[in-house]
């Protein structure tokens, strides 16, 4: 049984473990490399108080965690995400990607986020499979927009739609205002199929 729950500073290590691979030997990441772990455990630390940092927990470990960012900088975007899902290696394609991509956007609906973006190197065809079949849409393509590992690498924009237009209300709320999150994220955390 898997379990879906908001992240802590404890889980920093483990979610840097299972970055670091990505950063450091795929183009899933367009770092080149992962950063030192104080530097990631800061980045994701960061999050914390506003926005959804999940990780998935199977058999008394992290095999996965996912999170959602601003996706741009100024005001007006305030009601659009970033979501950024990584799964341990030896766990792809068991569905912990799935109940942590649910559970984000979960809690971005409760929030009041209109939109939620997904960027993803167009080589990565499982991932943007992934994030079709999760209700995603293709709304960009960017050719040769980073490089790494010896090749320009072109960037396809996913689009997911949470909330309509009457989210514009308010603006969206950080998750520190969410009484009900553990309460949500029990409601996803679900064996996978």
């Amino acid at each position: 049984m898997y379990e879906v729950r908001l992240a802590n500073a404890g889980d920093l290590p483990a979610m840097y473990a299972i970055y670091r691979p990505y950063a450091d030997g795929t183009t899933v990441s367009f770092e080149y490399g992962a950063p030192p772990a104080g530097v990631f455990a800061a980045r994701i630390a960061a999050l914390f108080p506003d926005w959804p940092v999940l990780v998935c927990t199977g058999g008394g470990e992290i095999v996965g965690y996912a999170y959602a960012a601003p996706a741009f900088e100024r005001r007006a975007y305030a009601w659009c995400a970033e979501l950024s899902v990584y799964v341990r290696e030896d766990m792809r394609g068991r569905g912990v990607g799935s109940l942590l991509e649910r559970g984000i956007c979960v809690l971005l609906r409760r929030l009041g986020y209109r939109r939620v973006y997904a960027l993803i190197t167009e080589e990565n065809a499982a991932s943007i499979s992934f994030h079709e079949r999760a209700g995603y849409r293709k709304v960009a393509f960017f050719p040769e927009q980073g490089y790494k590992m010896g090749r320009w690498l072109g960037v396809v924009w996913l689009e997911k739609a949470l909330c309509g237009e009457e989210c514009s209300a308010q603006f969206p709320r950080s998750v520190s205002q969410l009484a009900d999150a553990a309460a949500l994220l029990r409601e996803t955390s679900e064996e996978p199929s």
